[in-house]
């Protein structure tokens, strides 16, 4: 038998043309968050603000670093980042696949269902623009200072970006490829999970960014009102003390992990949605 040896590709023109944008791409994209560091910087070396209440850069990264992998016991901010950030995924994540799931199937009925729309539209419409903080007392009356709260927070607050979103993607969906999907042979009942559903997909997913991106914001909340852990609470806990630069620390480990949650949603959409770029 006769072993056909394999030749490595030479990378071509284009191979280094793209890899050349993709790098320009990247700089592009952190000019923006090195600026604003490089500002804060000057701000509370020269004097610009009080270093006491906004301390430096360099100060946040050495508090983050004693916070995720220090050893000093009995210290509640040292080495404790990993278990606080654990906490607020384990609540983002619980409470918005309880939004994710009901906006889901509530936006699919009010988008396509004229029944569920004059029923359930004016009531979402009317609880929406009530503050998730006033929901807090109902949350530790029914559900107590634990877990349960700030689900029901969170995943209330994710709720309406999705559902709304869903609903607007169901009900825009074109009546020409409707019409065409039942020339096709399609059953009526089959229409909304066959075609209706998979030509709103561009709406639910950017439904489910806004929901991820307000599930960040509201486990902070939760955590300082409804619970007793995660980094919410050690936000709440450092400003007792003063500790700014623990406050900042949580403030950006929020911003990296919210980010971290957008980029999975953005590339599970690229993914389901490649149909929409000819792929």
């Amino acid at each position: 038998m006769t072993v056909t040896p394999v030749v490595a590709r030479e990378p071509t023109a284009w191979d280094h043309a793209r890899l050349l944008a993709a790098v320009r791409h990247a700089a592009q994209r952190l000019i923006g968050p090195l600026t604003a560091l490089v500002i804060w910087h000057m701000a509370s070396t020269l004097g610009w603000v009080d270093a006491r209440f906004v301390p430096t850069p360099l100060t946040v990264l050495r508090t983050l670093h004693e916070w995720m992998f220090g050893t000093a016991a009995g210290m509640p901010y040292s080495g404790t980042w990993f278990v606080h950030a654990a906490s607020s995924a384990y609540r983002v994540f619980g409470g918005f696949l309880i939004a994710a799931v009901f906006g889901v199937v509530l936006g699919s009925l009010i988008g396509w269902f004229r029944l569920f729309s004059d029923l359930l539209d004016p009531i979402i419409q009317m609880l929406r623009p009530i503050p998730i903080t006033a929901w807090v007392p109902f949350a530790v009356i029914f559900f107590g200072i634990r877990d349960a709260s700030a689900f029901f927070l969170i995943a209330l607050g994710a709720f309406f970006p999705i559902v709304v979103n869903t609903a607007a993607g169901v009900a825009g969906t074109p009546m020409l490829l409707v019409r065409a999907a039942r020339m096709l042979g399609i059953r009526r009942h089959m229409l909304l999970p066959r075609v209706v559903l998979p030509a709103a997909m561009p709406f639910i997913f950017t439904g489910l960014r806004l929901g991820i991106g307000l599930a960040w914001v509201l486990v902070i909340v939760a955590e300082m009102l409804a619970v007793k852990s995660g980094l919410g609470f050690a936000m709440w806990d450092a400003y007792y003390f003063l500790r700014m630069d623990v406050i900042i620390a949580a403030m950006l480990s929020v911003g990296v992990l919210g980010f971290l949650s957008d980029l999975a949603i953005r590339l599970l959409g690229a993914r389901v949605l490649r149909w929409s770029r000819g792929l």
